[in-house]
């Protein structure tokens, strides 16, 4: 099986919503919720947080040190060189990548993509080749071979800023699998990139969350269903607009990396 390490990237200066990481969400920074809801999968190794070298981020450190996660820190725009690095120093073998604005992850959908990346013959696998699953609820899995190649091939700068955009991108050069829910909820937003995205987690934790115990997707769909005035809250928001965003403004930065 080989040592299993999920990466979180994460760092201060975000655009749509400044700072949003360390947002408070009942009592604790956002980020401090992603790693404690990480805490809780059974087939994860490691813990760790990606983040930049640049002074405004050296205040995520203790925020990880508090919810039990290893630190590097590397490039702030080349996020593959940052997550190969990162994946590279702590040894690891399968990565599974998280990002920071997802307050709402869940370990029992992370655990049944790691373990059906465990039980395939796949490179990557993850449950947004094809979304079935609220956005905010995303787990890609990898190989450290496949991150690897990607980092030495990806020339582009959406391939660079995307950690696994050079994977999805050359479906003849990686075994790419997917994760679908039974029922599509792709409609659903659970991310964080606004401020009504955060109203919303704030208005779901409020009513969900007890400390020291955490919720899982299934009770936040009879929390919904109970009361769907909750999602007109950040209804309408656009899914990967950062992505398309970085697929507008995309650029060739120079020469792959070989070393």
């Amino acid at each position: 099986m080989g040592k299993v390490v999920a990466i979180v990237q994460a760092r201060v200066g975000s655009t749509r919503l400044p700072q949003k990481v360390l947002k408070s969400i009942a009592g604790k920074p956002m980020l401090w919720h992603v790693f404690d809801r990480l805490k809780r999968s059974k087939l994860i190794d490691e813990v760790v947080l990606a983040t930049t070298a640049k002074g405004e981020d050296a205040q995520l450190l203790k925020i990880a040190e508090e919810g039990g996660a290893n630190v590097f820190r590397g490039s702030e725009e080349d996020v593959l060189d940052r997550y190969f690095r990162a994946a590279t120093e702590f040894k690891a073998d399968v990565v599974v990548r998280i990002t920071a604005d997802c307050p709402l992850v869940d370990p029992e959908v992370v655990d049944a993509t790691i373990k059906r990346f465990l039980d395939g013959d796949f490179d990557y696998i993850s449950n947004i080749v094809k979304p079935t699953y609220p956005d905010g609820l995303d787990v890609e899995v990898f190989s450290y071979g496949a991150l690897e190649k990607a980092w030495k091939g990806a020339r582009r700068s959406s391939e660079r800023e995307h950690v696994t955009a050079y994977i999805r991108n050359h479906p003849r050069s990686f075994k790419i699998g997917s994760v679908e829910h039974r029922e599509n909820l792709s409609g659903m937003r659970w991310t964080v990139d606004t401020e009504k995205d955060l109203k919303f987690v704030r208005e779901v934790y409020k009513r969900l969350y007890k400390k020291g115990r955490i919720f899982f997707m299934r009770d936040v769909l009879k929390l919904l269903e109970k009361q769907p005035e909750l999602v007109e809250i950040n209804k309408g928001i656009a899914r990967n607009e950062g992505y398309a965003k970085s697929l507008r403004e995309d650029r060739l930065v120079g020469r792959s990396h070989e070393s």
